[in-house]
């Protein structure tokens, strides 16, 4: 069946899943179809009877539950227009995000409430609490009208928390949401008998759209967690809900392979041996791949991956230990997705093929390289960024393509390589175009780093650093003792450390590549909330000579 708005989708799967559990709470509360579109009723009640009506918008600000999609739907399939807030926003970025969204109401969940400045909540016809749906606060009682929204009818303005740049509000009508239903089967599709384990924010498209909106529409059931997901509360959280299908941004499963697999087999002599030949570390990740699909449940049948580019050695793992991956390349900007690989399709280090219904082609191609920017078409390319033309036109080629401002390469098949952000790339002393995600990829694989960033400085590359200090005290036993150990002999070890690192990766790297300093970046990178590091705080190409980068 094709839906073409969010309300045939939702009116659709209320009357057709009505006794199925649609949201669960762990641990908590278990609804049905059938009282989602009750509650939806009533979220659409509250909002009429305060002034709120067709073409009005209305935020959503918070934690991920089965109240924020009935928030969702009852926004949409009103003819609301619905604005989903990334809860990781400032204070002030929050009062400005929802005085330009032009929002009237709020649904808002208690601990982001505190986040709300009172003018914002004061400007608000009416505020409502997500996890009971009662009304925290009410300025204006009048009754506005509702009306079912038309495929082209604005649905959501989603602002981005960009990598580069400060959020913009991405438009996106209900053809485009609704379309991914369409486009996204040719690669995967859900039944009703499908388990999601929901642990990533559903305000970002990838979760909302493919976590969210397309498993309701089959009959699927989606569980949440009271808490982020972190290895305590995930794990006990694998184990209750047993998912067939769980989404995640790459980090998480780097995470797991950097922090768990990989130091098993180089801990021990032997197994470390074993490991660096290809016929023995394929039968070792096999049976470290038997143990993962255990832990996670034993019943995944896909877990897809999307949001950034995936470590190649992380990937090997998962392919060799026949984990059931899927990768996905899309965008805000797109609804999101616009290319896909699951199953036999998949190939190390591509996002795989164009969906059906999407195009995909490269402008401004290197004759060097083949790589160039990826521009597509697709029946769910956004409208454009809510008042803003200017960026708008920008991202919209002569012929009407949309350029997605990454750079990738396709190879004879069609397969999409992701190369990269454009305005990430560096332009080597002689032309050449460097791209710090590839160095990255190369650090990121050494023992002693757990993430990186590589940037310019003074014409040259160097590489700011968060060390992974679980693997430095294991590999210097002394450093346990710190208290034993003199600062001037830690500094002395960490000069090691980061010139180990640099001799590391520039033995793997091309010559005008090589980076010629390792930073010490004390703690974790400030990122998003799909954890992509926020790569504008430590670019020094735009700064004054020896500014610091930003911790």
């Amino acid at each position: 069946m094709t839906f073409k708005t969010l309300y045939e989708i939702f009116k659709h799967s209320v009357e057709h899943f009505s006794e199925r559990i649609a949201f669960s709470m762990i641990d908590g509360e278990d609804i049905s179809y059938k009282e989602a579109g009750e509650r939806a009723e009533k979220v659409q009640e509250m909002l009429l009877d305060a002034g709120v009506g067709a073409g009005d918008k209305v935020a959503i600000l918070s934690s991920s539950m089965p109240n924020w999609g009935i928030s969702y739907f009852a926004v949409t399939s009103a003819g609301m227009v619905v604005v989903p807030i990334l809860p990781d926003f400032t204070s002030e970025e929050l009062d400005l995000i929802i005085e330009h969204s032009e929002a009237k109401a709020i649904l808002v969940s208690d601990k982001l409430y505190t986040k709300l400045s009172k003018s914002t909540v004061e400007r608000m016809n009416i505020v409502i609490r997500t996890k009971g749906l009662n009304i925290i606060s009410q300025r204006v009682e009048q009754r506005a009208e509702k009306r079912i929204p038309e495929p082209e009818d604005l649905a959501a303005i989603i602002y981005t928390s960009g990598t580069t740049s400060k959020p913009k509000g991405v438009m996106l009508s209900h053809y485009n949401i609704a379309m991914q239903l369409t486009v996204v089967p040719s690669v995967f599709d859900y039944t009703e008998n499908d388990e999601l384990l929901s642990i990533l924010p559903l305000s970002h498209t990838y979760e909302c759209t493919l976590g969210m909106i397309f498993p309701f529409s089959r009959g699927a059931r989606i569980h949440y967690m009271d808490r982020p997901p972190t290895a305590s509360a995930l794990m006990p959280a694998l184990a209750k809900v047993r998912p067939t299908v769980m989404a995640s941004v790459p980090l998480i499963m780097e995470k797991v392979y950097r922090g768990k697999v990989r130091p098993t087999f180089e801990k021990n002599a032997v197994l470390s041996k074993l490991y660096g030949w290809n016929w023995s570390r394929k039968l070792l990740h096999k049976v470290a791949g038997k143990q993962l699909k255990k832990l996670f449940g034993g019943r995944m049948r896909l877990f897809a991956i999307g949001g950034a580019k995936f470590d190649t050695e992380a990937e090997r793992f998962l392919m060799e230990g026949s984990f059931p991956y899927g990768i996905g390349y899309g965008l805000t900007e797109t609804a999101p997705l616009l290319a896909g690989a699951v199953g036999d399709m998949v190939r190390i280090g591509s996002t795989g093929p164009a969906l059906k219904g999407v195009d995909i082609r490269l402008d401004n191609i290197n004759p060097e390289t083949g790589q160039g920017e990826i521009v597509v078409k697709s029946p769910c390319v956004m409208q454009g960024y809510f008042k803003n033309e200017e960026a708008t036109k920008a991202v919209f080629t002569e012929d009407g393509w949309f350029r997605t401002g990454d750079l990738g390469a396709l190879d004879g098949d069609g397969w999409l390589y992701i190369k990269g952000r454009l305005k990430n790339m560096i332009v080597g002393p002689s032309g050449e175009n460097i791209y710090p995600e590839d160095i990255e990829e190369v650090l990121n694989s050494n023992r002693f780093v757990a993430e990186s960033v590589v940037t310019e400085e003074d014409g040259k590359l160097i590489a700011l650093v968060h060390f992974d200090t679980e693997a430095i005290e294991e590999y210097y036993d002394e450093l346990r003792h710190k208290v034993a150990v003199s600062a001037e002999q830690l500094n002395l070890k960490m000069e090691e450390i980061k010139r180990e690192v640099m001799e590391y990766v520039n033995s793997k790297v091309n010559r005008f590549s090589k980076i010629t300093k390792v930073v010490d970046n004390e703690g974790e990178f400030e990122k998003t909330p799909t954890k992509k590091i926020r790569r504008f705080v430590y670019d020094r190409r735009n700064k004054p000579q020896g500014d610091e980068a930003k911790k």
